[in-house]
């Protein structure tokens, strides 16, 4: 009897003292564990949010795809890479139909519109300025422009970069670099060479132009590459 006695008194303390640890542990687990929660579920809708913004943007990044797709295809012809004008509008603009830059030019293409209204006097059906789609299509078709001024002598290969050169620092400026890079014995129908002489060429902000450049074979790159 008092051995029954013991046992129980023994299992009798032991239940206290379980009791006594789960009173005492319980709350601060408790709060651990709903803190751990918490940055679950903070973690779960951050990754949410960032999917959501991400989707978005990817959205917002294609909208303008058929018009780069339909004046590509209009002014260059079936077969043309419309992506190489998709990735000019990017490093204009970053594809922001209300962009303006600090000299005025405006748009996706950042069209002067000086140079816009000598498009429009050719073609009325063109809209307004800012209007993505005629924003667009001035641009390619500005670009055609000068695609075919280098046609004569620059290879194909070299005149993506010839033709955003001159778009982005106006074709007398190239012209001039590469009358520089022909009195340096280089090869003036090549990219590399104007790009090694650019430093020596007058009235010339040159690091702009080749950035730009290097910008739009980048980002080009990046669209082939995909998501």
């Amino acid at each position: 009897m008092t051995r029954r006695r013991g046992v129980l008194a023994v299992r009798v303390a032991s239940g206290v003292a379980l009791l006594v640890a789960v009173v005492l542990v319980t709350p601060a687990a408790q709060a651990q564990a709903q803190s751990k929660a918490r940055r679950h579920a903070g973690a779960l809708l951050a990754s949410l949010d960032t999917a959501a913004r991400d989707r978005q943007a990817a959205r917002q990044n294609r909208r303008f795809d058929p018009i780069f797709q339909k004046y590509a295809k209009r002014y260059f012809g079936v077969g043309t890479d419309w992506r190489w004008f998709k990735a000019q509008g990017m490093a204009e603009s970053d594809l922001t139909p209300t962009a303006r830059s600090r000299v005025g030019a405006r748009g996706i293409m950042q069209l002067m519109p000086s140079t816009y209204g000598q498009i429009k006097s050719a073609l009325p059906q063109f809209g307004r300025i800012d209007d993505p789609q005629w924003n667009i299509a001035a641009g390619i078709l500005h670009d055609h422009d000068l695609w075919e001024l280098w046609n004569r002598d620059v290879p194909e290969d070299q005149r993506w970069a010839f033709m955003f050169a001159s778009y982005n620092a106006g074709e007398g400026t190239i012209m001039r670099a590469r009358r520089t890079a022909a009195a340096e014995k280089l090869d003036q129908s090549r990219w590399p060479a104007i790009e090694r002489v650019a430093p020596k060429v007058e009235r010339w902000r040159y690091s702009e132009t080749l950035g730009y450049v290097r910008t739009i074979n980048a980002n080009k790159n990046a669209l082939v590459a995909g998501p």
